[in-house]
């Protein structure tokens, strides 16, 4: 073989002495157990506690020789012993997290992840090496880093309906899993991950499935580099799709609230037909604080220096609703929804400033004539604010079913209250 040929073998000198190191730390732990056990001899109280590290000590001593077997039949077996050592792997892994780091120590993660690359041996034995390296990914985040530096996201099938349920929630799972990593800052290649996830969440998979794909897209889209490639048209309408279903709702409007604040996920929302309306019908979901807070979130971010956006929502209907949210929302959801309220109020104000209408003849500034007028002005408007308010309070009260005590109690707040202590 030339030098410029990389060697796909197993380095045996590495594997032996890895073996040897396992058998000298386990034997070394059995011998301080033994000298602990003769020094507090209590017969009575630890013969339970002696069976038990007997039992531990065999199982490890077990372990010793099935390990070496299923690493040697993973690196140089046929497919058949390639699956079956995958599958003890798995059931090894689940031992420990000191099981899991030895054996990413031995070298079990790359062949692993080129078995799930491998198209021509068919998905049932693909499966087997999934699910070894989910249980290898649990609770280590070097084990993780390992699977995404051997290639996994390359590996990943491109294709979602040659998949059944079960193979679909595994990949799923270790997405999930590996996509943590984009909370410590490590690299991840979201671009790679994207058609696998859009194509879960296309198909009739399960909500466990989908909830792990929203926990992936989540994590993803913590940080503003991954997010802005996040802000796909596709990504955008399903997490819009899945906002409306009660299920799913919080994962995908607390994913939609990070990518709106990027350049990209901005524009992809308000191009979207969805767009106010998805978001203004779970404004009206009151067994569901949290979903109406981050909904009045986006709508904030949209809303924020877009008048074509506020005049959209306007039209929608949004205003009522954001008087019954400030009213009946949660602390954080009524906070929100006044701050729209007051960017609708201000914008209604400047369609109504002293230069729009008919102007009939100048006055002077400060004359009698103009002061007459700007109270009687200042007066009507009041009035049709105090009228309007009481309609809006009538609807949100039938709305809430309140009894008559509260609902006279309303009508009494607005009648004592001025247009200047009303949000709106």
């Amino acid at each position: 073989m030339s030098p410029s040929q990389p060697s796909n073998t197993f380095d045996s000198s590495d594997w032996f002495s890895s073996n040897i190191k396992l058998r000298f730390f386990t034997r070394i732990r059995r011998l301080f157990r033994l000298k602990a056990s003769h020094k507090q001899h209590t017969p009575s109280d630890q013969v339970f506690d002696a069976d038990m590290d007997a039992e531990r000590e065999s199982d490890c001593e077990g372990n010793l020789v099935i390990l070496p077997r299923a690493v040697k039949r993973l690196h140089f077996g046929s497919w058949g012993e390639k699956e079956a050592a995958a599958e003890e792997i798995g059931r090894l892994a689940k031992d420990g997290l000191k099981t899991r780091k030895s054996l990413a120590e031995l070298g079990v993660v790359p062949p692993l992840v080129a078995m799930v690359g491998e198209e021509d041996s068919g998905w049932p034995r693909r499966r087997a090496a999934v699910r070894a390296l989910l249980e290898l990914a649990n609770g280590t985040c070097t084990n993780k880093a390992l699977i995404v530096e051997a290639g996994i996201l390359s590996k990943l099938p491109k294709y979602v309906d040659i998949l059944d349920e079960s193979p679909m929630h595994e990949l799923a799972q270790l997405l999930l899993a590996i996509s943590s990593l984009a909370n410590n800052q490590f690299p991840l290649t979201s671009s790679m991950i994207l058609p696998l996830l859009v194509g879960i969440l296309e198909s009739n998979s399960s909500i466990e499935t989908k909830e792990s794909c929203l926990g992936t897209l989540y994590n993803l889209s913590t940080t503003l580099d991954t997010a802005g490639t996040l802000a796909t048209n596709a990504v955008v309408h399903h997490l819009l799709r899945l906002s409306l279903a009660k299920e799913t709702s919080d994962k995908a409007l607390v994913t939609l609230g990070n990518l709106v604040v990027t350049l990209q996920g901005k524009k992809a929302m308000e191009s979207n037909s969805m767009v106010p309306e998805n978001l203004i019908e779970i404004l009206t979901w009151e067994e569901k604080p949290k979903s109406q807070e981050l909904s009045a979130y986006i709508l904030m971010v949209l809303a924020h220096q877009s008048s074509s956006q506020r005049e959209k929502m306007a039209n929608s209907g949004i205003v009522p609703l954001l008087l019954e949210v400030a009213l009946l929302g949660s602390p954080l959801a009524q906070k929100r929804a006044l701050r729209l309220l007051q960017w609708f109020k201000d914008e209604r104000n400047a369609r109504l400033g002293p230069y729009s209408g008919p102007q009939r003849r100048r006055i002077a500034i400060g004359s009698p004539v103009r002061q007459r007028e700007t109270n009687e002005g200042k007066k009507m408007m009041k009035k049709l604010v105090q009228q309007s308010l009481y309609k809006n309070m009538e609807t949100i009260t039938r709305r809430a079913h309140g009894d008559e005590d509260s609902c006279s109690k309303l009508k009494a707040l607005v009648i004592s209250s001025s247009s200047k202590s009303l949000p709106y």
